[in-house]
């Protein structure tokens, strides 16, 4: 076994989001940060979400109104600080005869919904009468209809790229970002950890890094890790699993997104238009299977589309409707009894001193609250490393996409080979840094050049997302960089002139590339139902 000399005071386990929020809080304020991830950055529970930035509404069921308050405050800050991923989304919630939750329930929720929305940027909400929502929406079902209430929360199109661009700012802030990297030992000497081993799921070399700290941020993993420290761990995670179908448009389909009660067992799922589709789901059921084969069901697909089938009926979607689906699993603390809904959606920060000092678990979060998370993380890093840390700077630092978006626009609308969509599009993924794609382009005249016939996916994307995005396959590139696969046909006619650029980018002889385009098309035929 190699080993890597440099000592870090906090090793992240875990490149999802509350890993990559951890890690930009941390070497922000200063610490010597690495992080390790077993596959390539927002790979696993992250990028399965429903991708909303909102308060959970939901929660307030379950009394659980400092979590609303608590994200409905971070729906704020990410508004702000990450203004081009995260954009306003009106929501509406049809209220049926046959519902369980009816009118004034409804109504009262909106309420305290609102009042919890303290310095809101969004509208309060509104109450539509049947006749009213009818004319916005005349796709509805209107058999029992009531009425609707109408209330506005944030949509994050691309979660993949809110946890690259917290990376990229930890990375920038001096971290040392590590994907591929598979954790197989948590070493601890005389009760506290000391360092952690991982092999590289590439080369399947291994090494070891010293660290003070180890944050096990592994999402539905968390007990996975935990195992390799100790034998005989008590189970901390207790997964739900969601799934969602991706459709595209259909007879009778929305404007906005719809929140509506399942009639199958009363829980709400969303019908979200999403990246020119139509983004459904979610289920909540508990997994205890395979955590490296998580796929919708059968059945799970078949709930969905009953649902919308039934809500807007002149949809009549079936699974030949369907683009692609994908599921994640929820990495929720262990409860055994109950019903899935009722666990709470809270983030647990556990210190797991049972097994040594210095090891600490992240349990549950959500992608609207990573970043008050991480905060609450490295503030109590701080107290173990016995330092006083400086203040948490990620409330009012923008992400670094969000800076120069004006002169990214004008950047972009000089290129005589971009269409008006396609500036929109890399607007989108890219936010400001689009600048220095254009003047990557520009420094290699090859690239300057558009892939597609809609004029707007660029040839010099390929070459940013390995230069400047940590990308090291074609799956990283098509699904998680240029967001290519989570389109129509997620990207597949552009798969070769894609994997041509790569393999001289890369330097890959022909074998190797054969080999990542057989890779990437089984990759994306596992999201097909």
């Amino acid at each position: 076994m190699s080993k890597k000399s440099a000592p870090y005071d906090v090793a992240i386990i875990g490149a999802g989001i509350n890993g990559a929020g951890i890690a930009r809080d941390a070497a922000l304020r200063g610490l010597r940060v690495v992080v390790l991830e077993q596959n390539d950055l927002c790979s696993g529970t992250s990028a399965a979400s429903s991708r909303l930035i909102h308060g959970g509404l939901r929660y307030l069921e379950y009394g659980e109104l400092p979590l609303v308050f608590e994200s409905l405050r971070e729906r704020i800050t990410l508004r702000k600080i990450a203004a081009h991923l995260v954009h306003p989304l009106r929501i509406t919630i049809p209220i049926y005869a046959s519902a369980r939750r009816g009118l004034w329930l409804i109504r009262l929720g909106m309420i305290t919904y609102d009042l919890l929305s303290v310095g809101k940027t969004v509208p309060g909400h509104e109450i539509l009468s049947r006749e009213a929502m009818l004319d916005t929406e005349p796709g509805l079902a209107s058999d029992g209809l009531r009425g609707a209430a109408r209330y506005f929360d944030a949509q994050v199109t691309f979660a993949e790229r809110l946890v690259l661009e917290n990376l990229l700012g930890a990375r920038a802030a001096g971290a040392d970002i590590l994907t591929y990297k598979t954790v197989t030992g948590v070493n601890i000497e005389r009760g506290r950890v000391t360092s952690l081993d991982f092999r590289d799921t590439r080369t399947l070399k291994t090494q070891r890094v010293d660290a003070s700290v180890v944050i096990n941020a592994a999402g539905p993993w968390v007990d996975d890790v935990l195992r390799t420290a100790a034998d005989d761990v008590p189970r901390l995670i207790g997964g739900t699993k969601g799934s969602h179908i991706v459709v595209s448009h259909f007879d009778g389909a929305p404007t906005d997104a719809f929140y509506v009660e399942a009639a199958a067992d009363g829980r709400p799922f969303f019908i979200i238009p999403w990246n020119d589709q139509y983004l459904i789901g979610t289920t909540d059921i508990r997994y205890d299977g395979d955590l490296g084969e998580i796929r919708a069901s059968r059945a799970e697909i078949d709930y969905l589309l009953a649902e919308t089938n039934r809500v807007f009926p002149d949809a009549c979607l079936t699974v030949d409707n369907i683009s692609f689906a994908y599921a994640g699993v929820r990495p929720l603390p262990k409860r055994d009894k109950g019903p899935e809904s009722s666990i709470t959606r809270r983030h647990i920060i556990r210190k797991n001193r049972r097994i040594a000092r210095g090891l600490i678990s992240i349990i549950g979060g959500k992608l609207t609250t990573y970043r008050n998370l991480a905060e609450q993380t490295v503030d109590r890093l701080g107290r173990v490393l016995e330092r006083k840390l400086p203040e948490c700077r990620t409330r009012d630092m923008l992400l670094p996409g969000a800076y120069r978006l004006d002169e990214a626009r004008t950047a972009l609308e000089s290129l005589d080979c971009l269409s008006g969509q396609g500036v929109e599009r890399l607007l989108g993924i890219y936010g400001g840094r689009a600048i220095d794609l254009v003047s990557l382009a520009g420094d290699e005249l090859k690239l300057m050049r558009c892939i597609d016939t809609a004029e707007s996916v660029l040839a010099a994307e390929v070459v940013f997302s390995v230069r400047e995005e940590m990308a090291q396959t074609l799956i990283d590139i098509i699904h998680r960089r240029m967001m290519l696969g989570l389109t129509r046909d997620q990207g597949r006619v552009l798969y070769d002139s894609i994997a041509t650029i790569a393999a001289d980018e890369f330097n890959w002889n022909n074998e190797r590339r054969s080999a990542e385009l057989v890779a990437l098309k089984a990759y994306s035929d596992s999201f097909r139902v």
